[in-house]
């Protein structure tokens, strides 16, 4: 015998299901409803177009709902809604690429309001995320900022040069430059200008005939430098150069030919000692010579009685021969003797 359950109890347990499905909907919606709905209202009394949907799919898509309704708030106050790629989506992509958003806005709208500086979204996202901060930039457009050079974090307190005539001066100078938007992607930043600058200095001074022309013209310098173009491929317009300070210094040409003579000086002593020590050795040389030589001679006369022995073991010499050498022998003798006392008295 089959039992089948009273369609009472069917229907309160599907009532019951209902009712819990019913209340888990009611919770998710007034938790939607919680956390969006202040963030809603803003955005729909500002007419910046995020409705309540856009609000959840930025949540499922990580996106700070906040971040992307202040700033579309922000952009639509300014009137920048006409601008080009500034709309929900492409806040939500340049949030997701990693950029800062309020702060490109706030750019936009300094930007916006200097009404000298051309920039739009697409070229301010892409600055922001080569990690340049575009609102210093823009600011830096509208009020240049100055560059000390030499820097101040710089070992050195000033540019030194040499003019022509050997005078050296020290120079302190400073560069008045303004942003370049076009070019602060993949541009040089301020260290290159200053170092260029300063190169520029030192070129300038170098090329004047004598220290007293740069003192009377100190201009010349900033005319010279600012000839040369050296923000090309930078990130910053050399607005101008403006000499701060300029002193004399050492007499690098006196020092220079001093430090020469003294190196003329030890080169001669070397050269000097080096022929001494030649006509040493050459001397030392001559000696040994004379004291061979004489050795020769002395084995050369150890072979004079061998030769006279063998002379008379063969009757080649007589006895009568040998008194008439030794006769011979002795008056020679006699006579240098007597050569040499005549010499002596002479010099006294």
């Amino acid at each position: 015998m089959t039992l089948i359950a009273p369609p009472v109890a069917i229907n309160s347990t599907l009532l019951i299901i209902i009712v819990v499905v019913i209340i888990i909907v009611a919770l998710v919606f007034l938790t939607i409803f919680a956390r969006y709905f202040r963030l809603w209202i803003q955005s729909y009394m500002t007419k910046a177009g995020i409705d309540l949907f856009d609000l959840i799919r930025m949540t499922f898509r990580k996106v700070n709902p906040a971040v992307i309704v202040r700033s579309k708030i922000m952009a639509v106050q300014a009137g920048l809604t006409d601008d080009e790629g500034l709309t929900t989506k492409g806040l939500e992509a340049h949030y997701m690429a990693g950029g800062n958003v309020p702060l490109v806005i706030r750019s936009m709208i300094a930007a916006r309001k200097a009404k000298i500086i051309d920039l739009d979204f697409k070229k301010a996202t892409a600055i922001d995320l080569a990690g340049r901060n575009i609102l210093e930039a823009v600011q830096t457009s509208v009020y240049p900022r100055v560059i000390d050079c030499p820097s101040k974090s710089s070992k050195k307190p000033s540019l030194d040069a040499v003019a022509k005539n050997g005078i050296q001066l020290k120079v302190k100078a400073r560069v008045t430059v303004r942003a370049n938007l076009d070019q602060l992607i993949g541009g040089a930043t301020e260290e290159t200008i200053v170092a260029r600058v300063g190169e520029g200095i030192v070129s300038a001074i170098g090329s004047a005939d004598t220290h007293a022309d740069v003192l009377e013209n100190p201009d010349r310098i900033s005319k010279a430098v600012l000839a040369r173009r050296l923000d090309s491929q930078t990130a910053f317009e050399i607005v101008s150069i403006d000499i701060a300070d300029i002193d004399v210094g050492d007499n690098i040409g006196a020092r220079l030919q001093a430090d020469k003579a003294e190196a003329d000086t030890r080169v001669a002593q070397a050269n000097a000692e080096k022929r001494r020590a030649y006509a040493v050795a050459t001397e030392q040389e001559n000696i040994a010579t004379i004291e061979q030589n004489r050795a020769t001679l002395v084995e050369a006369e150890a072979e004079v009685p061998k030769a006279m022995a063998e002379a008379f073991q063969t009757g080649r010499l007589g006895i009568l021969d040998y008194y008439k050498l030794q006769n011979v022998q002795a008056d020679t003798e006699m006579r240098e003797a007597i050569a040499g006392a005549g010499v002596k008295r002479t010099a006294g």
